[in-house]
């Protein structure tokens, strides 16, 4: 049986790294990306479809298979309206759901943070948190959600701070032992190859996978 994945966020450094892996394994058949503008890539399991997010509903038939995989995500620095950013990291995530649901998909992969927490008084972890929460609350058959810290690996745009970050985390990482593992950063490469490996298994619950057990799914 023919089975096709949906990845939403294909342009970013996790969904670039998932994309990737989709294409080369044999698992998946077709996998139909949902782009703002089309990505300048060719596979014959590839299919591009460019979408308005704030109309979602245009698109409900292209939303069905076995994985949906929403790896939105954008930073203050690129979106600095804050209504902004919450659509494009709780309202498209929230609707991609709901068509999921609707639609039959088996599963449906959310890339979270760590510290994600609705009662949070963080702008960004309270919201993550608030995706997650309403996310649930929809009764999905499956469900994961992952929640990296510091992603590493390469951007298509520069991020001086994090570029940063990632130079002190090799020195801090082999430092946090215990309950601190969690803060390690991770490659965003280890995560989408987690999700790929979760993804081939059928199990249906909630599974929220904290930074470091992502580590050990890859």
């Amino acid at each position: 049986m023919s089975k096709k994945a949906i990845i939403a966020g294909a342009s970013g450094l996790i969904g670039s790294n998932l994309l990737n892996i989709l294409l080369q394994q044999a698992f998946y058949d077709k996998v139909l990306v949902l782009v703002r503008k089309e990505l300048p890539i060719m596979h014959h399991k590839l299919v591009q479809l460019v979408v308005d997010f704030e109309a979602l509903e245009k698109h409900t038939k292209a939303i069905n298979g076995h994985a949906l995989f929403c790896c939105l995500g954008s930073t203050k620095k690129k979106t600095p309206d804050l209504k902004e950013y919450r659509k494009i990291d709780h309202d498209y995530p929230v609707a991609l759901a709901q068509l999921a649901r609707q639609n039959g998909v088996e599963q449906y992969h959310l890339v979270s943070s760590i510290g994600a927490d609705s009662k949070s008084s963080n702008f960004y972890t309270q919201m993550k948190g608030e995706t997650e929460d309403d996310i649930q609350k929809l009764g999905l058959k499956c469900l994961h959600i992952y929640e990296p810290s510091l992603l590493t690996g390469e951007r298509k745009e520069s991020r001086v701070l994090e570029y940063v970050m990632a130079g002190l985390m090799k020195v801090i990482d082999p430092l946090l032992m215990g309950g601190l593992k969690k803060y390690r950063s991770i490659p965003a490469q280890t995560v989408a190859l987690a999700m790929f490996n979760e993804s081939t298994k059928n199990e249906d619950s909630v599974f929220i996978h904290p930074s470091h057990k992502i580590k050990e799914l890859a």
